[in-house]
């Protein structure tokens, strides 16, 4: 798998977030994208999975020398971030069951049950996630994006709301993905950056 961009920008009106963004990453891999706080980390990121366009430039997947369309991308990628919604109404295990249903068409019991385990999360299934900790609901994001073993993980803040532990458990996961397949992450943080194989500044 690579993942490409080509002169990538940006405005909101007349502000421009993001100039000229080039990278290429192939798997195995890690790409950190990093800049101050507003600088558009973020934005990048939306743009490289699909939830929102860019001004100008594109951004292409390419698997075995074929480029995917948008559909066929964003089947290959898990994606943590504050923006992911979740139902909060909801228990972690049909959150789970909802996303799993979306991406695959189906739902795997013995894969939720694996995952919301590997998150730490396995004695509280049928809690309305309403009752969560915001670092247990990160857990479930964590969960949702591991579900259908995505050839891309995208994460945006990968340690926000994490104890120490759960920190641990996310720089694992990262050191783990990033030996077969594309890591992506969006941070500041020191601890993270030095997991990434390549950088991206967008100051």
């Amino acid at each position: 798998m690579r993942i490409t961009a080509d002169n990538i920008s940006k405005y909101f009106q007349r502000r421009q977030v993001l100039k000229n963004i080039h990278f290429q990453i192939d798997s195995p891999g890690a790409l950190v994208v990093t800049g101050p706080n507003g600088s558009g980390k973020s934005t990048l990121v939306r743009i490289i999975c699909g939830l929102m366009g860019a001004s100008s430039g594109t951004v292409n997947f390419i698997e075995n020398g074929k480029t995917l369309d948008q559909i066929d991308a964003a089947q290959q990628i898990g994606l943590v971030s504050p923006y992911l919604q979740l139902y909060k109404d909801l228990t972690a295990w049909e959150n789970l069951s909802f996303f799993a249903k979306s991406r695959t068409g189906h739902v795997e019991k013995k894969r939720i049950l694996e995952l919301l385990t590997a998150v730490g999360l396995n004695n509280r299934l049928h809690d309305p996630l309403r009752a969560y900790s915001s670092g247990m609901l990160q857990r479930v994001k964590y969960a949702a994006a591991l579900y259908h073993q995505p050839k891309i993980l995208i994460l945006d803040e990968p340690t926000a709301n994490l104890d120490e532990t759960g920190k641990q458990w996310v720089y694992s996961i990262i050191e783990t993905y990033r030996q077969s397949n594309i890591v992506i992450i969006a941070t500041n943080e020191p601890e993270e950056v030095v997991l990434a194989t390549q950088r991206v500044d967008v100051t």
